[in-house]
């Protein structure tokens, strides 16, 4: 697919004003899920009102650092136990209920601090469209508890499918501006994200709707 049929699909998803669909995108690490949410949110705002999309990236829900090396984490930091996941279900089932008049503040991930931030998003009462994305949205049990719940606030998912070579070569050069060396690098893509990438390639489930987009179209590390 290119660009401009994904966001013909997720156009086709938006629900007349006063109504509200979550769409989750999931991916394995380096898929590109946040470059492509993030276009998709812009474009629709851009055609159909600034507040008609909105993007949720799971990433906000990262234990901070400090949480991380208090359960011992740290070493497996983007594993599905390194989330909040119940923090993020939380705000799911928020956005879900669409209190009229209610703003909702949305947390990121920042990659320059190594950790989350709070209300870098904004999500307004007369958005209709929610577009969150995040590794785990389609694991399931499989990813442990709270990844069920996830699932159940969504209600339309699309896995992101790319070859795991383009993948690789993302990761590596994401763990290069984060400060590692060639070898460490290396080491945290084959100990980290490539046993993460497998366990959220395994449980895509016949509910999920499986897009590729063009190589040339979709050229971020982030997601």
């Amino acid at each position: 697919m290119d660009r401009e049929q994904v966001v013909a699909a997720a156009a086709a998803l938006v629900p007349p004003p006063g109504g509200r669909f979550l769409l989750g995108i999931a991916g394995a690490p380096g898929a590109g899920k946040s470059t492509l949410a993030v276009r998709v949110v812009a474009t629709l705002c851009e055609r159909l009102g600034p507040n008609a999309a909105a993007y949720v990236p799971m990433d906000g829900f990262h234990l901070s650092n400090a949480q991380l090396d208090r359960l011992g984490l740290a070493s497996r930091k983007g594993s599905a136990p390194s989330f909040d996941v119940w923090g993020y279900v939380a705000l799911l089932r928020r956005l879900r209920a669409a209190v009229p008049g209610e703003p909702v503040y949305v947390p990121d991930y920042d990659r320059t601090l190594h950790d989350p931030v709070a209300a870098r998003h904004l999500v307004a009462p007369e958005t209709r469209l929610i577009v969150t994305e995040g590794n785990y949205l389609a694991a399931g049990a499989a990813g442990g508890p709270g990844w069920s719940e996830v699932r159940e606030q969504l209600d339309a998912l699309w896995f992101l499918a790319v070859p795991d070579a383009v993948r690789d070569a993302r990761l590596l050069a994401r763990q290069r501006a984060g400060g590692l060396d060639a070898a460490a690098a290396r080491a945290w893509v084959d100990t980290n994200d490539d046993p993460n990438g497998e366990l959220v390639k395994a449980h895509v489930g016949p509910d999920v709707r499986v897009v590729t987009v063009d190589a040339d179209d979709s050229t971020s590390a982030r997601g």
